[in-house]
């Protein structure tokens, strides 16, 4: 009798579990808030839904909620208040600017980001061991001192013109990083603001008479301004020199960057940690893994740039 009743609390535990299991990949609410339309949002975007579906959080018992601000912080605060309201599961994150919007509007549900670029000093975590909140998920961050020599591969360049927009943090970062490395890669920092058009059009005939290159940060009015941008410095034979490869195929001369598809995987797999039941604060923020550099073979034909035969063979992707 002792043993018929062991069985049969045995399988009662296993249906149990079989049930549970089930139901943590069920019924579940996912709230996506992308910042604006670059490429590299997307991109990450797919990776984070690839690795989520493959990990078993797929349509129709897990619903995708997608949130495009478009460059406007007051959409990704309405986004954010939303999904607060809507006691989503899990809400992702896509770009500083909206990772910082959507930890300050919603702070009991897990937030997981991803293509933020230094996650600490932009106030959304406290250190990458343990953000001390409802966040975490992936940085872009990797020293941009591979950028400044790759770059000093290329061309033996001494003044380098950053354009940054004070308004967004991780632009901030950059730049601080960039003149932290000036002594030591013995190039000259000049830090210029871009936030608007008037900025652009007064600044960038500046910009190319007093650099050998130009910075593009991580703003999203400058993502939106490379056409002109590149087009000015090719006209001058300034070099254009980016951390984002989507920037370089919008035209900038070369780059090294995290890529966005990858680590946008990488935050997938933190997402499903999360949707199991860990804190957002128990798990590490990851650095993005792979990291790639690019080189915009019609920039250089444009501006009619010499190319050294030793740099070309350590570029990992061309883009002709």
């Amino acid at each position: 009798m002792q043993k018929k009743s062991l069985i049969i609390i045995l399988i009662l535990f296993l249906v149990i579990s079989l049930f549970s299991t089930a139901d943590s990949k069920t019924n579940k609410k996912i709230g996506i808030i992308i910042f604006s339309e670059e490429v590299r949002y997307d991109e990450a975007k797919r990776g984070i839904v690839d690795q989520l579906k493959e990990g078993g959080f797929a349509e129709p018992n897990v619903k995708y909620t997608v949130s495009n601000a478009k460059g406007s912080k007051a959409k990704a605060t309405e986004a954010a208040q939303k999904f607060a309201e809507a006691n989503m599961d899990l809400v992702i994150a896509m770009g500083t600017s909206a990772t910082i919007i959507t930890s300050k509007v919603i702070k009991n549900t897990p937030i997981v980001f991803s293509t933020v670029y230094n996650p600490v000093e932009s106030g959304i975590a406290k250190n990458l061991k343990s953000s001390g909140n409802n966040t975490t998920g992936v940085t872009t961050w990797f020293p941009l001192s591979r950028i400044i020599y790759f770059m000093k591969e290329f061309a033996p360049v001494k003044t380098l013109a950053v354009l940054y927009t004070p308004e967004e943090k991780n632009t901030v970062a950059q730049l601080i990083e960039l003149q932290n490395n000036q002594t030591d890669a013995k190039i000259k920092v000049i830090p210029i603001i871009i936030s608007t058009k008037e900025d652009l059009a007064l600044m960038m005939p500046e910009a190319v008479r007093v650099a050998d290159a130009i910075y593009l940060t991580g703003s999203s009015f400058i993502g939106n301004a490379v056409p002109f941008i590149v087009e000015e410095a090719n006209r001058s034979k300034v070099i254009t020199v980016t951390h984002l490869d989507d920037l370089v195929q919008k035209g900038a001369l070369l780059g090294m960057g995290v890529d966005s598809y990858t680590s946008g995987r990488q935050a997938g797999k933190i997402a499903m940690k999360v949707l199991k039941g860990a804190k957002p604060s128990s798990i590490p923020i990851e650095a993005g893994k792979k990291v790639n550099s690019f080189f915009n073979m019609r920039s250089a034909k444009a501006g009619q740039f010499s190319i050294p035969p030793t740099f070309i063979k350590k570029v990992t992707k061309v883009i002709e």
